[in-house]
Order: C-alpha cells, then sequence, then structure tokens
C-alpha cells in the first residue's frame, strides 16, 4: 500500500511554519511592498535578523544543517514542506541556521573561520563559478589561479552571483590547470572580501533580495590554506553545490502559486461584470481548473523528488523533472492568476505583479529550462532513468 499522508511530526512543522508565516510575514506585506515600490530593500537586515531570532527562540535554527551545529537536520522531505509554506508570502525570507553545502568539506581551521560563524549569521559566502562566458556550461570557466610561493593569484571575473553585495568572503572556482580543465584542473578557493576582490550589483528585473552582483578578481592573492577541498577538486565540489536541492526552488514557487489562486478565487467570487461575479464565466473557472491541476502534480513531483533524496537514491532526475515542471508551470499560473485581476494585477499595489517578476527565475537560474531538458532526455536515452520513474 502507499500512503501518501504526511507523519505527526511533518504535519506539527509544517504547521508551525504556516503559523509563524501568518503571524509574522504576512502582516509586513503592504510595507514590503511600499519599500520596494521606493526602490529600497524589502526587509533591512535587523528586521530579519529580529524574525530569525524569534524562529530561533521557538527551537526553528538550520532546518538541514546537521545536529552537531547546532541545526534540526530536518528530512527533505521536510524541507520541501517547510520552503512551500514560506512560498506563500513574498516577503523575502528563509530561516537562519544555514551554511551552503559544500563548505562542511573544509578542513576543522577552515569550519572555525567559515563554516561556524555562517551558520550562526556572524559571516556571509556567495557561490561564485558563473562567468561572463561560462553560464550552463560551467566547464568554460576562464577565471584563472596560479601558484606563486605560498599563496594562490586569483584573476578573472564572475557574474550573476546571489548573495555576492554583501558577502565577506566567497567560495570562488578558478581554472588551476588548464590542460585538465573541469577534469580535475578546477580548484575552489575562500577568499575573504579583504584580500581585494570587488562586487557590483546588476540591476534585474527582481526585487533587491534577488538581486546578483559581478564579481572582479585582479590579482587577488590568498594563502594555500584557503583551499576548499583539494586543488583539482573544485568542479565536483561545484556540481554538488549546484544540485544540492533543485527540488527546493519549485517547491517555494508552488507555495507563492497556491497563495495566488486563493486570491485570485476570493477576487472572482468579488468581482462583478454585466451583472454577475466574473467567477461564473467559463473562461475564469477553466483558468482555476488548470491551475489547480497543476499546482496538485507539482506538488507530487517536488515531495517525490524530495523522498528520493531521503531515501539515499540519485534524485537528480527527479528533481530536474521538478524543476522543469515547476519553472513551466508556476509562470503559467502567475501569468492567468495576473489575467483573473485583470488592470489591478498588473499595478504594483498587489503582489501579483512582484510574483510575475520572481517566478520567471526560476526557468533561468540553477539550470535553466533547456538544461534541464537536455538532462531529462539523456538520461532516458542513455539508459540512466526509465520511463515511469521509481514505480517503472
Amino acid at each position: 500500500m502507499v500512503d501518501f499522508s504526511l507523519s505527526e511530526t511533518e504535519r506539527d512543522i509544517r504547521d508551525w511554519v504556516r503559523t509563524f508565516v501568518q503571524r509574522e510575514l504576512v502582516p509586513l506585506e503592504p510595507e514590503v511592498l511600499r519599500r520596494e515600490r521606493d526602490h529600497e530593500r524589502g526587509l533591512t537586515r535587523e528586521e530579519l535578523a529580529e524574525l530569525r531570532k524569534k524562529a530561533r527562540d521557538a527551537g526553528f535554527w538550520g532546518v538541514q544543517t546537521p545536529e552537531e551545529y547546532g541545526g534540526m537536520n530536518l528530512s527533505a522531505v521536510l524541507t520541501a514542506l517547510i520552503e512551500i509554506e514560506l512560498g506563500r508570502t513574498f516577503v523575502p525570507f528563509s530561516f537562519g541556521g544555514y551554511a551552503d553545502n559544500i563548505l562542511y568539506h573544509a578542513n576543522e581551521e577552515q569550519k572555525q573561520r567559515y563554516l561556524v560563524p555562517t551558520i550562526e549569521g556572524e559571516r556571509k559566502s556567495c557561490f561564485a563559478i558563473t562567468e561572463p562566458g561560462a553560464g550552463s556550461d560551467a566547464k568554460n570557466l576562464r577565471t584563472t589561479a596560479r601558484k606563486d610561493g605560498a599563496e594562490w593569484v586569483i584573476d578573472g571575473e564572475k557574474t550573476f552571483i546571489t548573495g555576492g553585495i554583501d558577502a565577506d568572503f566567497t567560495m570562488v572556482f578558478a581554472v588551476t590547470d588548464k590542460e585538465k580543465g573541469a577534469d580535475g584542473g578546477v580548484t575552489c578557493f575562500l577568499a575573504d572580501r579583504d584580500t581585494g576582490w570587488k562586487s557590483e550589483p546588476i540591476e534585474i528585473m527582481g526585487e533587491w533580495d534577488r538581486q546578483p552582483a559581478a564579481l572582479v578578481f585582479d590579482g587577488v592573492r590568498v594563502p594555500e590554506e584557503n583551499v576548499l577541498g583539494e586543488v583539482g577538486g573544485g568542479f565536483k565540489l561545484a556540481m554538488q553545490w549546484i544540485g544540492r536541492g533543485r527540488y527546493l526552488l519549485p517547491a517555494r514557487a508552488l507555495g507563492g502559486c497556491e497563495r495566488m489562486m486563493e486570491m485570485s478565487m476570493d477576487y472572482a467570487r468579488t468581482r462583478q461584470t454585466f451583472g454577475a461575479p466574473i467567477a461564473d464565466r467559463q473562461a475564469i473557472q477553466w483558468m482555476i481548473a488548470d491551475s489547480a491541476v497543476e499546482i496538485e502534480a507539482l506538488r507530487w513531483l517536488v515531495l517525490q523528488a524530495a523522498w528520493q533524496v531521503d531515501q539515499g537514491a540519485d534524485s537528480r532526475h527527479a528533481q530536474s523533472i521538478a524543476k522543469l515542471y515547476g519553472g513551466t508551470r508556476a509562470n503559467e499560473i502567475v501569468d492567468r492568476m495576473l489575467q483573473i485581476h485583470g488592470g489591478m494585477g498588473y499595478t504594483r499595489e498587489l503582489p501579483i505583479e512582484r510574483w510575475y517578476r520572481d517566478i520567471r527565475l526560476l526557468r533561468i537560474f540553477e539550470g535553466t529550462d533547456e538544461i534541464q531538458r537536455r538532462t531529462i532526455a539523456r538520461n532516458l536515452l542513455k539508459g540512466h532513468a526509465q520511463v515511469g520513474g521509481v514505480l517503472g
């Protein structure tokens, strides 16, 4: 028998997050929208820290962080459920107590300097691999690092780096052996901002919390002890980071789609045209019906991918399917919900327009639609996956 019900623990944690979102985040939405209209941050750093403190005081800290570092070490399924709930608001919030997964490859001295302070919120990091000529093709890196005595000298440029504006250190990937390239010739370095790299914000259609940066390395020197992992082992680390949780991206979009559906149904019941609510119009009903079907399909794709992670299975194929479907369907759903709201949906008085811009990014970052299609087709054609998935 296949059991699709949540355990008592899963339900309790999901409900706690749902309550936190409703009580602490949703009331902030009007002010966040006002600030963003004035080109300000939706939440200040101080406000974000205070919200995270409230969660930590309630015992909610480090969702997937190992218990030895003070985290909750929750399952992938639970983490997906949490992301769905957080996605029900556009307020730019995530729980604290988190560090990039590849930082756990640090040695003990590096962990004390980078990993632990990042988990505690005392330091901010960013992951720097994407370059002007190496986006989806991560093997085509041009940034180089050459050995000079006991130091490495890094030269190059990175682009579209999330968190690059505020980060005080970066995990930067550079070619250390041109002959080997991605097959043992790329190394990851921990580079503090005071080593001399610079960042410039990149203007995008999204908001402050999404704003990426360009990073410039011009003769930046880092000591040998700042190599993360092994020299030449950087590309494997990068792939671990990129594939760490693609199922979580469509999970958050799923929460937003649920909320927009609820808003749109409420609006359709009250908005009148030609003497009747637009909810009586077949055109509106079909938009609602199609969106409801797609939301349910996306829910199970996300949860199945997360379940495979918890089972220790190779979930990359399932995650690619969830991300591709989530990116395309979520964009169609938000477009329908804006259409139902008409002119009001297009204004910045309501959050629909804001979600419209945010969700568009899902089809690009951490693997474009085209890359996901390539991955899915290749897996099937080469026999790495089968039609029918785990039940096939």
